[in-house]
């Protein structure tokens, strides 16, 4: 049986494949697991549980509400808050184990559950298969006095995460016009509350979440109506979350596009510049452009490379100590603040560094120079020759060769199929498309199953 848990917990289509019978017994499960690794020991465990506003998150919560309570565990249920909300409170609280149900920026019929670990982090791969092995084992429940309580949270929890973000802001936004697109999800009352709170005059769309609109042709991931809603505005940058809001993409004030490798440049050089980069360094993954490398490079900043995925950013992070990391799609890490990707933190940080220089945001991104990118999938082949293929690797070789300091070419298989994604970076699209297709039928030929 393949695992239930991935890079980013557990997802997939509600009530199908996450299901309120699996969420009632993951969380007894981890309830189990914890108790055994003594991180309950000499106290009553207490859990923060909280969702985003799809739909199925309403039972999914009571779901795992339940679970925890069934087996010992108080419970906090914040209701709907941000992801990095509940890492927040996690940790802030003091509580033994933080739960998230999201499906982050998938559509609204998916959804998925998330365990973060005391302090906010989420859990370790060896606890999260611990967790999984003990489903549905047999146990001896607490009765009376010993089973768990639930306490709905009546908007403090709002309130401190809010206060959270305000004071993480080094100058006051006053003066910006800000639009926001909240992708009817979880920000939607928080994101726009920190931004004025933090002195920001701001225009709000897709902020009036149902249940059933989350992510639906809005947010980070579909910007257009952002990029509309900036320029009709006047606004001086737009801002736009994701479903559970763990990711921030931006648009300048003429509505064009600035990504999270453009994000991450300004924020970069604005720790490195008052010496609050530690080491000088941003962690960044494979897939961040080559513009992003070349602009770190010219401003004195180290770029540490991980694989694709938040979890090997923070680990990077972790390990080395640096306080910056994050990936292209907008999930950006600010390791002084939060334990995971923040996407109002992003805003409010990118709009403080606006104010303080008064730069425009356009000016600020046009550090990172992009270079025309081209990403070929291959299906049909054995992805688990790619390194080992002797006339691949003398295509790639050459291919290196030719475009040498203004280029770049990865070959990424896929985790799950039978597919290789052929990437190339080069001075011209036309340049980038020939390559990529070049490597992409030495890859059909070489490696066909």
């Amino acid at each position: 049986m393949a695992a239930l848990f991935g890079t980013d917990g557990i997802r997939g289509l509600a009530n199908r494949d996450v299901t309120a019978e699996l969420a009632l017994d993951l969380s007894v499960a981890a309830a189990h697991v914890l108790a055994t690794k003594g991180v309950f020991e000499g106290h009553r465990p207490r859990a923060v549980v909280g969702r985003d506003s799809r739909a199925s998150g309403e039972f999914l919560s009571a779901a795992v509400a339940a679970g925890l309570a069934s087996a010992g565990v108080d419970v906090i249920d914040v209701g709907v808050l941000p992801t990095p909300a509940v890492a927040f409170l996690t940790a802030h609280i003091g509580v033994d184990l933080g739960v998230v149900l999201s499906a982050s920026h998938n559509p609204m019929p998916d959804n998925g559950i998330k365990f973060l670990a005391a302090g906010g982090h989420k859990l370790d791969d060896e606890l999260e298969a611990a967790i999984e092995a003990r489903l549905g084992e047999q146990w001896a429940r607490p009765v009376g006095v010993d089973v768990g309580r639930i306490r709905v949270d009546t908007g403090r929890a709002d309130a401190q995460y809010i206060e959270h973000l305000v004071d993480t802001v080094r100058h006051p936004l006053h003066g910006l016009r800000i639009a926001v697109d909240c992708a009817n999800g979880a920000a939607s009352e928080v994101g726009p509350e920190a931004l004025r709170d933090a002195g920001a005059d701001v225009v709000v769309i897709n902020a009036s979440p149902d249940g059933r609109n989350i992510n639906e042709k809005c947010g980070s991931t579909h910007p257009e109506q952002l990029q509309v809603a900036t320029v009709a505005a006047g606004a001086d940058l737009g801002v736009a979350f994701d479903g559970d809001a763990d990711r921030c993409i931006a648009v300048d004030h003429r509505g064009v596009i600035v990504d999270g490798d453009q994000i991450m440049a300004a924020l970069a050089i604005a720790l490195h510049e008052r010496g609050a980069l530690v080491d000088d360094t941003l962690v960044i993954t494979v897939m961040s452009n080559l513009g992003l490398r070349l602009a770190m490079t010219e401003a004195g900043i180290t770029c540490v490379d991980t694989a694709v995925g938040d979890r090997h950013v923070l680990e990077a992070m972790r390990s080395g100590g640096y306080v910056l990391g994050g990936e292209q799609s907008g999930h950006i890490i600010f390791a002084e603040h939060a334990t995971t990707g923040d996407g109002v933190l992003t805003a409010l940080q990118l709009a403080s560094r606006v104010a303080a220089t008064g730069l425009t945001l356009a000016e600020l991104a046009s550090v990172v120079r992009r270079l025309p990118q081209t990403l070929v999938n291959v299906s049909g082949v054995d992805r688990k020759a790619v390194d080992t293929d002797e006339t691949l690797a003398e295509a790639i070789a050459r291919a290196s060769v030719e475009l040498g300091d203004t280029g770049r070419v990865l070959l990424r298989p896929s985790g799950t199929e039978p597919l290789v994604r052929v990437m190339v970076e080069a001075a011209t699209q036309t340049d980038a498309e020939r390559v990529a297709h070049e490597l992409a039928d030495v890859v059909r030929e070489r490696l066909s199953l």
